[in-house]
C-alpha cells in the first residue's frame, strides 16, 4: 500500500464513505469494500485496520488476482513440506501470517470456486488448515475484502459462492468515483501538483492556467484518483516555465504522432480497449452570438497548441499552418500574453 497517500476530497459522496469506513472500523467484523479502480480500495482497508483494536497487529495484503489459480489456495492457508510439486519446505499462509490482525483480500471476485468454499469453512469457524496437512490451525483473522465486480450478480450467475458473500458483506462501502465527486478533482489537482513542484524542488507552486484546470474538470477519469495523479504529476515534470501557470496537460501518455499504429487486417486482440469513441457534436442551437462562439473557439485551440509546444511560439505557428506573424496577432487579438494562457504572467 502506498502509504503516503492521504484521504484529499470535500466531496458529500467521498466524505460520506470516509465516515462509513470510521463507523465500521472498530467492529470486528468482515468488511467488503466496491469500487472501480484508482477509487482508493486499498486506503480504505489501510483505514480499516488502522481505526480498529488491530492497528498494532500485521495488515497482511493478498492480490487474488495476481497469483495463478494453482497457488492461491497455498498462499491463503499455507502448505506443508512436499505438499506438491516445488513445495520443497512448509510455508505459513496469508492467514496464519495474519493472525490477530487484518487480511485484506483485493480482487476478491476472481478467486476460483475451490479457494472460495476453503475461505468460507476460514471465516465461518476461523481455522485453515495447510495443504497436505490434515491437522487445522485456529486463527483470529478480520476480513476485509476488496472488489470492481458485481458480486451479487455474479453469485446469481453461480460464479461466486452466495453463502460467502453473505459472511462478508456485514457492512459494504461502496466508493465514489471521481467524474461524481463533485469540485474533488480541482482540489486534488492542486494537491498533487505541488507535491510534484516540491519534489521538483519550485520555489513556488505556479497553479494551472484557467483552460488545463478546465480541461481537468471536464475529464471522465476512467483510471480515477490514480489516473489523475499520473496525469498531474507528469504534466507538472514536464513544464520548464516554473514561475508560470501549467500550460498544458496531457491526458493519454501514449499519445504520439510516431506511435506504431496496427495494420488494418489485423486481427483483433481479447481484451483491446475499443477505440474511443467521436467527440460529440457541439450544441450549436444553443449559440446566440455565433462570432463570440467562434473567437471562444479559436482561443481554445490557441492555448492547447501553445501550452502543447511550451509556448514556443515559432513552433506553435508551425503546427498550427500559421506564419510566425499570424500567431503573433492571434495572441494578442485574444489577449493571452506571452505565456500564462490568461491566468497571470
Amino acid at each position: 500500500m502506498e502509504r503516503e497517500n492521504q484521504f484529499i476530497g470535500q466531496s458529500t459522496a467521498f466524505l460520506d464513505a470516509v465516515e462509513r469506513t470510521s463507523r465500521a472500523a472498530p467492529m470486528e467484523r468482515p468488511v467488503l469494500i466496491i469500487g472501480e479502480r484508482g477509487t482508493g480500495k486499498e486506503l480504505i482497508a489501510e483505514r480499516l485496520h488502522r481505526l480498529s483494536s488491530r492497528w498494532g497487529e500485521p495488515l497482511i495484503t493478498m492480490n487474488c488476482a495476481a497469483l495463478p489459480e494453482t497457488l492461491i489456495e497455498a498462499e491463503l492457508f499455507g502448505h506443508e513440506q512436499g505438499a506438491f510439486t516445488g513445495a520443497t519446505k512448509a510455508r505459513a499462509g496469508r492467514f496464519e501470517e495474519a493472525d490477530k490482525g487484518t487480511l485484506f483480500l483485493d480482487e476478491l471476485g476472481t478467486l476460483s470456486m475451490g479457494a472460495q468454499e476453503r475461505l468460507l469453512r476460514a471465516v465461518e469457524y476461523g481455522e485453515v488448515t495447510r495443504i497436505g496437512s490434515s491437522r487445522p490451525i485456529r486463527v483470529n483473522v478480520r476480513i476485509v475484502a476488496a472488489t470492481n465486480e458485481d458480486l451479487p450478480a455474479k453469485a446469481a450467475r453461480g460464479g461466486f459462492r452466495a453463502d460467502l458473500l453473505d459472511r462478508l458483506s456485514f457492512e459494504v462501502i461502496t466508493l465514489p468515483p471521481l467524474r461524481v465527486r463533485e469540485g474533488d478533482v480541482a482540489v486534488l489537482s492542486d494537491y498533487f501538483g505541488r507535491r510534484m513542484a516540491a519534489e521538483l524542488g519550485w520555489e513556488r507552486w505556479p497553479g494551472f492556467a484557467a483552460h488545463v484546470a478546465d480541461d481537468l474538470a471536464a475529464h471522465p477519469w476512467p483510471g480515477n484518483v490514480r489516473e489523475l495523479r499520473n496525469v498531474v504529476e507528469r504534466s507538472v515534470y514536464r513544464w520548464e516555465r516554473e514561475e508560470e501557470p501549467i500550460g498544458h496537460v496531457q491526458f493519454d501518455p501514449f499519445d504520439s504522432p510516431w506511435k506504431p499504429v496496427a495494420p488494418a487486417d489485423a486481427p483483433a486482440v481479447a481484451g483491446t480497449a475499443p477505440a474511443a469513441p467521436a467527440p460529440a457534436a457541439p450544441g450549436y442551437d444553443s449559440i446566440a452570438d455565433l462570432r463570440g462562439a467562434v473567437d471562444a473557439h479559436e482561443r481554445a485551440i490557441l492555448l492547447h497548441a501553445l501550452g502543447k509546444h511550451r509556448w514556443n511560439q515559432r513552433h506553435t505557428a508551425k503546427a498550427l499552418g500559421l506564419s510566425y506573424d499570424q500567431l503573433r496577432h492571434c495572441i494578442r487579438k485574444h489577449g493571452l500574453g506571452d505565456g500564462s494562457g490568461g491566468a497571470g504572467g
